[in-house]
Formats: C-alpha cells, structure tokens, sequence
C-alpha cells in the first residue's frame, strides 16, 4: 500500500514520503492517518505483515482479526470517539507497539477497554504504548501467554473511583505477563480472576485503589513492583501457591499487603511503610493504618520483610492457622502486632525469630538472640482492643497493675504472639535495603 497524506502534512510532505519509503522498504506497510484507514489496512494485510501507523490520528473502532504487528511512532493515536472498545485483538500472534489508545466508552458492563484482547488473542503483545482516557486500559479475557510489558496507562481522573475501570484486567489468561508498566487513576492497577501462572513484575502504581488485586488465581508472582499512594497497596485473595517477592508499599493508605484466604504462598523480601515514617510535626500518624492484615489465611511462609512506620504493624485475626513467621523487621510502627485471640502463637523458626524496633532485651551471651521472648501484646492491649473506652483509663493505678501482674507472673499472660528467640539487630538484608519509601525509592 502507498502511503497518502492529508493536506495538513504538506509543510511536512518531503520528510513523511522518506519516512514511508523507509519502513516499506524493510517490508512494512505505512497507513495514513484518517476514517477508516487503519482498519482497510488490517482488511487488507497479509497474516504476519507490520502495519506502520505515522503519527496522526486514527479512528476507531479497529479489529485486528489475523496474525498482525500494529506499530506506531510517537503521535499516531488511534481514537475510538467515546464508544466501545478503541482496539479488539481477536487473532494469536498479534503486536501493537509504539502506539497511543485512548476514548473507549464508559460503559463497565460490556467491558469497554484502550486494547481488548478475546480468548483467540494468544501470544498478544501489548508493548510500550501509551492508553489514556480509556475506561479499562488493557483487557486480557481468555488468551494465554499474552504479555502487556512497558506501557503507560491513566484511567479516568474525571470518573468516581468505582466507576472507573482497571489498568489492566486479566480473566482466565494463563501464562500471561504483565511487567515494567506505570498504572495510574484507575480502579485497580491490575486486576485479575480465575487465573493461574501469571507473572507481575517490575510495575510501578499510583493514585488507584488497590495497585494489586488477586482473585482465585493460583501458581503466580508478584515481584519488584513498587506501589505508591494508594489506599491498598498488594491485595491477595482466594488465591493460593503465591510468591510475593521484592515489592514496594510506599505509604499506601490502607494496608500494604492484605492476605484474605491466601494459603501455600511465600510472602519475602518486601518492604511496606509510610511516605515519611512515624509521626508527622502535628503529632499525627503518617504510615498506613497496617502494613499487613492477615485474615483467614493459612501455611503461608512469611519471612525477610521491612514492616515499618505504620500505625498497626500486623494485624493477625480470623483463625490465620500454620503461617511460619520469621526473619522479618518490626520497626517504628505504634503498634508493632494486633492479635485478638488466645491461642499461643510463636513466631520464630529454627532459634531465630524477627526484629521489633520496640524490644528493650539484653544479649549476654552476645549471639544475636534476645535472652528473653518477646510479647509484643499483653491484658492491657487485649482490654483495649475488646473495650475502646478503656483507653480513657490507660494511666490508672488499675491498669498498671495489670502490667505489673502480667510481667511478675507471666502464666497470666492471655495468649498470642510470642517470639521467643527475638533478633537484637535487623537482618543485614533490610538494613541495608534503601530506608527512604517515597514514590522514587
């Protein structure tokens, strides 16, 4: 196909006719701009052919229904005008590269998206594109290996928070990756259902309600991802056999990881805290409310991770059974673990335990280990915690007894967390991890 330019290109004719002949001759073929070019290109090509688009806008809607590369320099937009879905990929081996997506629809029920990629779309490649202004950046809904690598993609600032779309959707997408992307003014970040080997790597999250979100998806990672400013940072739930390594929480809101009936998974060498730590000049709370909330999950091994700077350290509740717990950081938080409960729970393995930032113990015998256990909860904090009024009482001559009692006769101890071989210092892996968990770090 012979490139032809509008008029508007004619200042600019001598240098797109070189840019046309250049990409013809390396076997692509260059579409023009306009109504209806880019889809006449794809209705025309060749299974396997590169289509070239020059910069320019677009309009959609465009179906890519056979083996085709889409591939774009900076300033070719494709605009779907508000409608529908701006790109369908219904074909394998297909690549849309270089290229802005932006005015899909607004409509949540019939999954209005930049780039919808359907179950015959396996092996698609979604990479280094721009999608803004779109209700759902990139849907995923059935292909297999589909990657989604180095995009940039805004939501809808203009929109409520439930009523935009997610960055990027996964449904039912096995062996697909999404990695190296900026996510941002979107629902979710990433969102996937019913899923299994998928990888999330290297993404980085602002201004969204949860950067992660995970729903019965097994066999998967998350890993090196960096989330900043939203109200929950890696939400993990009903999904099993996770590992959940190296990411970032930089003063997401909320919570930093939430576990809800996440089992079999590791959960290491990440690092959740405040945008600036402790207390703020005015004497308010400056890090999430908890770094970590683990509902109902279980045989989870958690261990090597920075906890610091949030109101609520842990929060451990709703018969959370069998989690090994060791090796970690708890530094700096006002509360270092919330557990209501009475079972005895220890949280230490092989004679090394976690640091607590809190735990004023000695080492006599100079081995790295506290010589007594730590309990970073006691009668005081269960009455508390059942009774929030009695927090009006904290000074009283009642409540210091109790902490007397408890420390004197420690059999009067409620139950819970116990570390019994608690760190003196933190592990060198964290503390020589960056300290600094603004949205840069």
């Amino acid at each position: 196909m012979t490139a032809r330019f509008p008029r508007r290109w004619r200042r600019t004719a001598p240098l797109a006719a070189l840019l046309a002949f250049a990409v013809e001759a390396a076997g692509a073929t260059a579409v023009p701009p306009g109504r209806d070019t880019l889809q006449d290109a794809v209705n025309a090509a060749r299974p396997g052919g590169t289509l070239f688009l020059v910069p320019g806008r677009y309009e959609g809607p465009v179906l890519v229904d056979r083996p085709l590369t889409l591939r774009g320099v900076a300033g070719a937009v494709v605009d779907g005008g508000g409608s529908g879905r701006v790109v369908t990929v219904d074909a394998p081996d297909v690549s849309i590269e270089g290229i802005a997506v932006t005015g899909s629809g607004l409509d949540l029920s019939t999954e209005d998206a930049g780039i919808f990629v359907t179950a015959n779309g396996d092996r698609a490649r979604i990479v280094g594109n721009r999608l803004a202004g779109n209700l759902i950046g990139v849907y995923l809904k059935g292909p297999e290996d589909a990657e989604v690598r180095g995009n940039a993609i805004e939501g809808r600032p203009d929109l409520r928070m439930n009523e935009r779309g997610n960055g990027v959707h996964l449904w039912n997408t096995p062996g697909s990756v999404v990695a190296g992307n900026d996510l941002r003014f979107g629902r979710d970040g990433i969102f996937v259902t019913t899923s299994r080997r998928n990888r999330f790597e290297g993404n980085r999250f602002r201004d969204l309600r949860f950067a992660i979100h995970y729903m019965y998806t097994n066999h998967s990672e998350i890993r090196g991802n960096h989330s900043a400013g939203n109200h929950i940072g890696y939400a993990i739930m009903f999904s099993h056999h996770l590992h959940v390594t190296g990411n970032v929480s930089a003063g997401d809101r909320d919570r930093g990881i939430l576990l809800n009936y996440a089992n079999g998974s590791e959960i290491s060498g990440n690092r959740v805290g405040g945008g600036s730590m402790g207390r703020s000049g005015d004497g308010s709370w400056t890090g999430p409310e908890k770094c970590v909330f683990i509902y109902n999950a279980n045989m989870n091994r958690i261990h090597g991770n920075l906890f610091e700077g949030c109101d609520i350290g842990i929060h451990f509740t709703a018969g959370s059974e069998g989690n090994d717990i060791h090796g970690n950081a708890f530094a700096g938080s006002r509360t270092q673990v919330k557990y209501v409960g009475t079972r005895h729970l220890e949280w230490s393995r092989d004679g090394a335990g976690n640091y607590w930032s809190d735990n004023s113990a000695f080492d006599l015998d100079g081995d790295g280990i506290a010589d007594r256990p730590y309990r970073p909860n006691g009668l005081v904090d269960h009455v508390v915690w059942r009774h929030p009024r009695a927090k009006l009482l904290l000074g009283s001559p009642a409540m210091q007894v109790l902490r007397w009692a408890q420390s004197a006769f420690p059999g009067l101890h409620p139950g819970g967390v116990t570390d019994s071989a608690p760190l003196m210092a933190m592990p060198p892996a964290l503390a020589h991890a960056p300290r600094a968990f603004g949205s840069g770090s």
